[in-house]
């Protein structure tokens, strides 16, 4: 069993950066595929990025590429989204999950672990 909890989500202006952690309780938490995800008001939960168990692979949506930054460090039992260049459409909360299948994982429901989600939002 893996328990994440996310943490580092709030109020900023378009242009800003944030930074994201996912900590994780639990065993094994590098044995997991770790990935974020999204959902902004009135729309589905969306892929974000994926990383892989070891940190050294990472796979982003179009819309963030460039822009945001998934970093792991297995020895803190955390997962980073590292967030520049925001835009008032990256509202949303954020969810961090954790998976048991092979990198990378980009569907929702290969996920069998969640947090709770972090409020997002960017605005002037």
């Amino acid at each position: 069993q893996v328990q994440l909890v996310e943490s580092g989500g709030g109020l900023v202006q378009p242009g800003a950066s944030l930074r994201l952690s996912c900590t994780a309780s639990g065993r094994a938490f590098s044995a997991y595929v770790m990935g974020w995800f999204r959902r902004a008001p009135g729309k589905e939960r969306e892929f974000v990025g994926t990383i892989s168990e070891n940190g050294r692979l990472t796979y982003y949506v179009d819309s963030v590429k460039g822009r945001f930054t998934i970093s792991r460090d297995n020895a803190k039992n955390t997962v980073y989204l590292q967030m520049n260049s925001l835009k008032t459409e990256d509202t949303a909360v954020y969810y961090c999950a954790g998976s048991g299948r092979n990198y990378p994982v980009l569907r929702r429901e290969r996920y069998g672990y969640w947090g709770q989600g972090t409020q997002v939002t960017v605005s002037s």
